[in-house]
């Protein structure tokens, strides 16, 4: 059984930062490609950034370009999501998801990673950035 278990969360005033850890279990950890999403209230969950199985592919949602950095530690199972100038609408839980899987959208595959499928997923981290 896989388990991936977020932390880093909590409160931080606008313009700060932030920084996010995922362990994922078991030793295909170097195989993973992996993401970090968010979903606040009321709103559907989205991909905020995902990174391949060697880190040579990242994507990023528009809204965190230039702020946010993903990378990964294949040698401690790790991957984080380092989060600088935050803006209140960062506010949101965050989840990590490992072992994500090409999906077909519309009769073609995904090219955004953070499109895929993700089999594992941990139970989330509260980032509340107040203004």
């Amino acid at each position: 059984q896989v388990q991936v278990v977020e932390s880093g969360g909590g409160l931080v005033q606008a313009g700060g930062s932030l920084r996010l850890s995922c362990t994922v279990s078991g030793s295909a950890f170097d195989t993973y490609v992996l993401g970090w999403f968010r979903q606040a209230p009321g709103k559907e969950r989205e991909g905020v950034s995902c990174i391949s199985w060697s880190g040579a592919t990242t994507s990023y949602a528009d809204s965190v370009k230039g702020r946010f950095t993903i990378s990964r530690d294949n040698a401690k199972n790790t991957v984080y999501l380092q989060m600088n100038s935050l803006k209140s609408e960062d506010t949101a839980t965050y989840y990590c998801a490992a072992d994500g899987i090409p999906k077909e959208i519309g009769g073609s595959w995904s090219l955004d990673i953070c499109q895929y499928d993700y089999n594992y997923w941990g139970q989330g981290t509260q980032v509340t950035v107040s203004s």
